[in-house]
């Protein structure tokens, strides 16, 4: 698999980036509050979607980030060099992994975990999509197609 960089991983490693250095920056650990009325939103370069990033750990680089995908959008299938978790905060999301012919819609709450270099897809439903992804080491986006 070859590893392409299109506009949302492009956005993901510039968001990455600054969270780091922010991160880094923090003398001892801290705790970390932040109201979603509060959190600050950025497009990806595409335009189609919000990211906020809430954390990124200064040592592994295990990172916490929300998305929010407009309605009907279509994620590529692609895969993650770490394992990943999604919780569906608002909407519905489908998503499908290589392997199984099948496709799970996922409503508010529902949870999923993707273990690293698993190739998937994904859905958001009519109404959109917000959900909360972890990473457990660096987040990248590598596309397959």
């Amino acid at each position: 698999m070859k590893k392409l960089l299109g506009p949302l991983a492009i956005s993901m490693m510039l968001c990455c980036s600054l969270a780091q250095k922010a991160a880094a920056q923090d003398a001892p650990p801290h705790a970390v509050f932040q109201k979603f009325s509060d959190l600050k939103w950025e497009k990806t370069p595409d335009g189609q979607q919000d990211i906020a990033i809430l954390h990124v750990n200064p040592v592994s680089k295990a990172m916490e980030l929300i998305i929010r995908a407009p309605k009907n959008f279509h994620v590529p299938r692609h895969w993650h060099s770490a394992n990943e978790t999604l919780t569906i905060i608002s909407g519905t999301f489908t998503m499908k992994h290589d392997g199984s012919d099948e496709k799970v819609a996922l409503n508010t709450g529902s949870y999923s975990y993707m273990p690293a270099r698993m190739i998937h897809e994904a859905w958001a439903g009519d109404e959109g999509a917000t959900f909360f992804i972890t990473v457990d080491g660096p987040w990248d986006l590598n596309w397959v197609e």
